[in-house]
């Protein structure tokens, strides 16, 4: 636990010194977070396409039943592959800004671009000028988007003998609601949504996942691993009660309310199910580079549920997340996964 609070702490402090000048790099994140959101919204729109078609053959009697639900779920898992595909590339280009931004290679202020301001045909500007002037509405909605390290706890010990603390990652995405639990008041929200979990692991010392019986272990791989990664991919429910300092103005006699304009934290935890468990490995052989993947149950329980904190400013928080049920079912040693990084929420 000392060295989970060392990690913690460290975090903090680099948020701390990095907030002066985020606005560039917010600026770039918040474009990825948008093309993810885009590609979620397209591949949905596909799938929505796709299934109507098939309830179509059905109602004209050319398929049973029973053959259009196999379609739908065929087609439903296919758009889910193409979301995963399409999303990490946009994941590819955040490591890299993030690394960058690290790496003190982002500028605080970035002069040399230019604002291009873009609207669609049908933009509403009487309500966005009523907006302006009553504030928001009591429940607002957010692209959620979070990236950090991720490890697993035993015994409140963080194994990062057993996992490289830098090279395992996760990474979150989805949609929340914010509603304002006071009418007169901006201090109280509750936060709901849904997102998608990528909880990724790096066992050290040459090491892979097998499955003996109802265990899962670690052991050494037989020949020399340029990669060993596990991965689980989790469809979840947040919920929050959130904390926002962003305060009221006065605008002709009205009292506007704004959201994410100041401090704020959440506390809170999630819920759902696990979408899939896949182990990848990379080695040489004879001069080629020889790729293996392994989708399985791997002993992993099917549903997740824990707690989790932020507090940030503005659109941009430290995150921790920690999991009450243990990553494995009927392992010896509960080891639960937990994770810590940086948090995005945009209006």
């Amino acid at each position: 636990m000392r060295n989970f609070t060392i990690y913690l702490a460290a975090l903090f402090c680099i948020f701390a010194s990095k907030m002066i000048g985020q606005e560039s790099f917010e600026k770039r994140a918040k474009e990825i977070a948008t093309r993810i959101e885009k590609i979620t919204k397209e591949e949905k729109a596909a799938l929505k396409e796709e299934i109507e078609a098939v309830n179509l053959q059905q109602q004209a009697g050319t398929i049973t039943k029973e053959k259009a639900d196999e379609k739908k779920k065929v087609l439903a898992e296919a758009r889910a592959i193409n979301i995963e595909a399409r999303v990490a590339k946009e994941q590819e280009q955040l490591n890299e800004l993030v690394q960058l931004k690290v790496d003190g290679k982002i500028k605080e202020s970035d002069s040399s671009r230019t604002l291009v301001i873009h609207w669609d045909d049908d933009f509403d500007f009487r309500n966005k000028k009523k907006e302006k002037k009553f504030g928001e509405k009591r429940t607002t909605s957010q692209f959620v988007f979070a990236a950090g390290l991720n490890n697993l706890m035993v015994d409140g010990k963080l194994q990062d003998k057993d996992f490289k603390f830098m090279g395992s990652h996760f990474y979150e995405w989805g949609t929340t609601y914010n509603t304002r639990i006071l009418k007169d008041n901006n201090l109280l929200h509750f936060k709901y949504g849904m997102s998608v979990m990528y909880n990724n692991l790096r066992p050290t010392n040459n090491r892979t996942f097998v499955v003996n019986g109802d265990q899962t272990n670690l052991e050494v791989y037989s020949k020399d691993l340029k990669e060993s990664r596990f991965r689980n991919v989790y469809l979840v429910v947040p919920m929050h009660l959130e904390f926002d300092f962003s305060g009221s103005t006065m605008n002709d006699d009205k009292r506007q309310f704004r959201t994410h304009k100041s401090f704020r934290f959440g506390l809170g935890g999630y819920a759902g199910i696990n979408l899939k468990s896949k182990q990848k490995i990379e080695y040489r052989e004879n001069g080629d580079k020889i790729y293996a993947k392994n989708k399985a149950d791997f002993n992993t329980s099917n549903f997740i549920y824990g707690l989790s904190s932020y507090i940030g400013y503005k659109e941009t928080s430290l995150y921790v997340k920690y999991d009450l049920n243990p990553l494995f079912t009927s392992n010896a040693v509960d080891q639960n996964n937990i994770s810590m990084g940086i948090r995005f929420d945009f209006n």
